[in-house]
């Protein structure tokens, strides 16, 4: 998963600012075109610890809304309504 923030930038009126952002999920693929592992990304700052931390319940989000994976069974997202 790939966090991507996307900036303009008015240069007559010499100021940025953010168009989008988002999350993109790419898959390695090996020779054959079937996926294949990749290294594991180690977070090191305090904002790339929090945005490792929220990949599992984008994930879930994402089975549930494509209809892979019932509301029951994400855990992750669960935990976050249920103490």
């Amino acid at each position: 998963e790939v966090h991507m923030k996307v900036w303009g930038e008015d240069a007559i009126q010499q100021y940025k600012y953010k168009s989008n952002e988002a999350y993109y999920t790419f898959v390695a693929l090996d020779p054959n075109g079937k996926s294949r592992p990749v290294n594991k990304v180690i977070p090191e700052t305090e904002e790339e610890n929090r945005l490792f931390d929220g990949a599992l319940r984008r994930r879930q989000l994402r089975l549930i809304l494509g209809g892979k994976m019932k509301p029951e069974d994400a855990e992750e997202l669960k935990a976050l309504f249920v103490k």
